[in-house]
């Protein structure tokens, strides 16, 4: 292993972050830390996983596209944020994209993803 790659996984173990195994064509929920004036609350954000960048590295990130009244909004998150609290997976997909950008066209039937019934997790 080389130095860059021994330092990054040092400095991932330090978070002591628990990351769960998905991919694009996932539905996540991501608990999201807001500061609110002097308060604090996790919210919610849950959408379609459309793209990971940088694999799993520390300067990993990952972007999530929900519907919102009517309106396709994404979010980018990086994937060892102090501001994550969770990252849950809810469904897996069935893609055959790594980044499923053709999805900000489509609208209603078009725009869904098929359920993998049949997902093997990846050996660590």
């Amino acid at each position: 292993m080389n130095l860059i790659a021994q330092l990054e996984a040092e400095q991932i173990a330090a978070l002591g972050k628990e990351i769960p195994d998905f991919k694009a064509g996932d539905t996540i929920r991501v608990g999201f830390k807001v500061t609110e004036g002097s308060r604090s609350r996790v919210q919610m954000y849950e959408g379609v996983c459309i793209s990971r960048k940088n694999g799993s590295g520390i300067a990993g990130s990952f972007t999530v596209r929900k519907i919102s009244f009517g309106e396709g909004v994404e979010r980018v998150f990086p994937l060892y944020s102090t501001n994550i609290d969770s990252i849950t997976v809810v469904r897996r997909g069935r893609v055959r994209r790594a980044k499923l950008y053709y999805l900000r066209a489509r609208r209603g039937k078009s725009a869904r993803i098929a359920e993998d019934a049949h997902y093997k997790p990846k050996k660590a």
